[in-house]
């Protein structure tokens, strides 16, 4: 008898059909033979009321309270999910991030999992139930207080179980029927991809694409843990997130595959970015330690960086760099408090940006990704404002106006389509 784990987004327990759907599945699952343990997101747009609600209460709630408030969501999934599986005469047992053994660090709004200790799911497994888990939550090793993963962590939650339950895959539901090769809101023709490599699935993820949470990703990586994204409310086979030689392996035993990789993977976008440029740094050692030694403490996460050549004339140079939108003014302001010691002459502040990649592990070896990609957003009118680039990814910042122009433009450019409409979105927001 396997064990299997399955994650549901908030868009699969959306309402009080979504989740007798999801528990008919699960009870499925329960008659195949399998100790089935399931992790639960909020149902629907929860989480966001409860913000909602804590911003309308205080314009600065506690992080250590807002983290209290915001695991009500999980804890409400999982107590109706039991009792609908109770219904269909199947034991069923609800248990807390932290009764689950989820040991987090002490990072309130954004913690990270230390270890797990699932001593009361297995006792649930051993006597016949089926365990249903809060995702997105844990409790502090040193302070004891519920803590929560940030926003998409009961991805990481379901993994994290797996892997310490010995589980022999992790089934993440949402409500597309997979990974497609872009956004299918934006490009309805947008293909499944059936196998993804870890590698690919990280640069896709940490670019954009909704898919799975980034941290869910490195855990999966790390311990070699085969995920399956699929749709609750299909029955299709789903993409298939392994390594990249169990990847190889499988395309290469597919009738008609060539042993050669595809050359992109898919495209990604994120439309939450935003640019700061300091304007005049002097041009000279130290100084762009200082500016990121600033961001750095302010635990601000930075993602692409550009330093302009300097001008021989004045000895001057400009910093740009692109960040998450929601932390652009905290940004702002420890850069104003440094402008003093550093000298530069101003800084520049831009929320209406975006950013495009493609993905693909067989760019490598394949001269002219670059040229064919600037050309086809070149044919559509985008304009290239910053460019990053690793050995399976090229990242652009385009205007945010642009965004859906440029994913369908690269998407176009390398043959990423299918001829019939694969990618349905069968509500919520595809998590």
């Amino acid at each position: 008898m396997g064990i299997v784990v399955q994650k549901y987004g908030g868009s699969s327990v959306a309402d009080a059909e979504g989740v007798k759907r999801v528990a008919r599945r699960i009870v499925e699952a329960k008659k195949a033979g399998n100790q089935v343990v399931v992790v639960v997101s909020a149902m629907g747009d929860t989480t966001d009321d409860l913000i909602d609600l804590a911003n309308q209460v205080s314009p600065l709630p506690p992080a250590r309270e807002l983290d209290m408030l915001l695991t009500a969501g999980e804890r409400i999934s999982m107590a109706v999910l039991a009792m609908a599986i109770h219904d269909l005469g199947h034991e069923a047992r609800s248990f807390t991030g932290s009764q689950a053994g989820v040991i987090t660090d002490a990072e309130h709004g954004r913690a990270k999992i230390i270890d797990v200790t699932p001593g009361r799911i297995q006792a649930a497994l051993a006597e016949g139930a089926i365990a249903i888990v809060a995702g997105f939550q844990g409790v502090s090793q040193t302070t004891k207080d519920i803590t929560t993963l940030g926003r998409g962590g009961s991805d990481t939650t379901a993994v994290a179980l797996a892997v310490a339950l010995a589980a022999d895959v992790c089934e993440i539901y949402s409500d597309v029927d997979g990974i497609f090769t872009a956004d299918p809101r934006i490009e309805p023709h947008a293909r499944k991809i059936p196998r993804i490599s870890y590698e690919e699935t990280l640069e896709m993820a940490a670019q954009g694409a909704k898919i799975l949470h980034l941290r869910c990703v490195e855990y999966a990586r790390r311990y070699d843990m085969p995920i399956h994204v699929r749709s609750s409310f299909s029955e299709k086979e789903g993409t298939w997130v392994t390594s990249a030689d169990k990847v190889a392996a499988e395309d290469a035993n597919q009738e008609g595959m060539t042993m050669e990789a595809a050359i992109i993977t898919g495209v990604a976008h994120d439309r939450s970015q935003a640019k700061i440029t300091i304007v005049g740094v002097p041009d000279k050692p130290g100084e762009a330690a200082a500016i990121f030694r600033v961001i750095a403490d302010a635990q601000i996460n930075i993602d692409m960086i550009v330093q302009n050549v300097s001008a021989a004339a004045t000895g001057l140079t400009d910093i740009s760099f692109t960040l998450p939108r929601g932390e652009g003014q905290t940004a702002m302001t420890a850069l104003t408090r440094l402008q003093d010691s550093v000298g530069f002459a101003s800084l520049l502040y831009d929320d209406s940006v975006g950013k495009v990649s493609i993905v693909g592990a067989g760019m490598s070896s394949s001269p002219g990704i670059s040229a064919r990609f600037f050309e086809a957003l070149s044919e559509a009118g985008v304009n290239i404002g910053m460019i990053s680039t690793s050995e399976i990814r090229v990242s652009v910042v385009v205007a945010e106006v642009q965004v859906t122009d440029a994913v369908r433009a690269a998407h176009a450019a390398f043959d990423l389509g299918s001829d019939e409409v694969e990618a349905v979105v069968y509500g919520g927001t595809g998590r």
